[in-house]
């Protein structure tokens, strides 16, 4: 397997934080992820119409937003009443990270690792996975776009399950989430300067947040995560479909 440089994927499209490529990672027999079919990033609600202009030059014509309802009508996107862009919201979060002191998830972190709500998302979001990968597996026009906040929770468990399912490596997709926080760090630190040191680490990407993830899978599904796909209710012809489009010769 080659060797794998992150910076590669980093995208520099208008205003759009955390922005990259999802295709150019290694995989295993030599095969590449391919690119030209999806980006992730976080959210494009600071886009100037210049910004979602190159955007679009890049040839996105679908976007998903993996924020709350609350989140998106507190911050709203400029693509969701795009006519050129099919827009949808599949939130993997159902409430306010805003609400540190109110929100049970926020409450939760207070003790717990992000990597530990990651395993709930997987746990009790089965549905809304299934379908966010669902609209990746049948989208043949354009470059499909998915995106949370700040690009590396939300975003970065679709990421993992796409690369898991392509054959990256272990250490890859840890690496690939890892520089989530170095790459929108400029936009992260003065957020996290201002939050109580027990939650500063929720608005970073340390990489134990993805071992727990990943060790979470191991334990229950032996690390196959076409097993945790089919328990989504991903249809394996659904499965087959996505492995084939995603994976190609370098």
């Amino acid at each position: 397997m080659a060797a794998y440089n992150p910076d590669v994927q980093r995208l520099f499209i208008g205003e759009a934080l955390n922005a990259r490529e999802m295709g150019a990672m290694p995989l295993v027999d030599g095969k590449v992820f391919k690119k030209g079919l999806f980006v992730r990033s976080g959210s494009p609600k600071e886009a100037s119409p210049e910004g979602l202009r190159l955007m679009k030059e890049y040839n996105i014509k679908t976007v998903i937003d993996l924020r709350s309802p609350i989140e998106l009508k507190k911050f709203g996107n400029p693509f969701a009443e795009d006519p050129d862009i099919n827009f949808m919201n599949i939130p993997l979060f159902r409430g306010d990270p805003d609400a540190l002191d109110k929100d049970d998830t926020m409450v939760f972190l207070r003790t717990h690792q992000l990597g530990d709500f990651y395993v709930i998302v997987l746990q009790t979001l089965q549905h809304e996975i299934a379908h966010v990968l669902k609209v990746l597996t049948d989208n043949e026009d354009g470059v499909c776009l998915f995106h949370c906040a700040h690009g590396k929770d939300r975003t970065g468990i679709i990421a993992a399950l796409l690369y898991l399912l392509a054959g990256a490596s272990r250490e890859d997709i840890i690496l690939n989430y890892k520089v989530s926080y170095d790459y929108a760090a400029d936009f992260l630190d003065p957020l996290i300067a201002k939050r109580e040191d027990i939650l500063k680490h929720t608005l970073r990407s340390d990489a134990v947040n993805m071992e727990i993830m990943l060790n979470w899978l191991d334990s229950e599904y032996d690390g196959d995560v076409i097993s945790y796909l089919l328990s989504t209710g991903l249809s394996m012809a659904d499965i087959n479909k996505l492995r084939k489009n995603i994976i190609c010769d370098p």
